[in-house]
């Protein structure tokens, strides 16, 4: 039989989690606002979740973390979070994220390199910078695999992981998501635009 969403939602797990901004705006093209993001998911890291991970995007948010409850906590917090700091810091009386959430439960540790080598690699596809190392809003805070997890055996993830370049990882990343979200995340390869705006238009 089957667990139960909040049977499985709980700290044993690790999930990549993506939601994205209201209309696909380019919010966080804005240093103000990326900076913010990033604070707000540094503030519940350790409280509502263990931060793994995490890549903030012109118009929307990737995420490696451990709940210490419900995913949908987690997310809530995240969302919550930053869309009343918004308000209140930013004078922002819009809305700021499009409904739902997408989530994949982390299967095994060549499932959490993959993962982690997508946020790596988000803002170089996007073309924001050359170097993933250079993205100033992108961190890994815990990014050792959990040992709450079931590693693969570790000679055989030594062989895939020598095999893999960044040539052949760039979009290989296939997984089928549970669809929350309205309409699907684009890739990004679409977004062209510099990143940092000096002003407050929004795309």
């Amino acid at each position: 039989m089957r667990p139960s969403r909040e049977q499985v939602r709980s700290s044993e797990y690790a999930y990549f989690v993506s939601t994205q901004t209201y209309g696909r705006r380019g919010l966080f093209r804005v240093e103000k606002w990326a900076r913010l993001m990033v604070e707000v998911l540094k503030h519940y890291n350790g409280g509502g979740y263990l931060l793994h991970a995490y890549v903030v995007m012109p118009d929307h948010l990737h995420v490696l973390l451990t709940p210490t409850k419900a995913v949908e906590k987690s997310v809530q917090l995240i969302k919550g979070g930053f869309s009343f700091r918004a308000k209140r810091e930013l004078g922002w009386n819009g809305e700021v994220w499009q409904p739902g959430f997408t989530d994949h439960r982390i299967r095994d540790s060549e499932d959490w390199e993959r993962h982690l080598e997508y946020i790596r690699l988000n803002p170089v596809e996007a073309r924001l910078v050359e170097d993933g190392a250079l993205y100033e809003w992108m961190g890994f805070p815990i990014r050792d695999f959990p040992q709450g997890l079931k590693p693969l055996n570790t000679a055989a993830d030594d062989v895939r992981a020598e095999a893999r370049t960044l040539h052949s990882s760039q979009y290989s990343l296939r997984i089928p998501y549970r669809r929350r979200c309205p309409e699907p995340l684009r890739s990004p390869r679409s977004l062209r635009r510099p990143y940092l705006s000096t002003n407050w238009e929004f795309w």
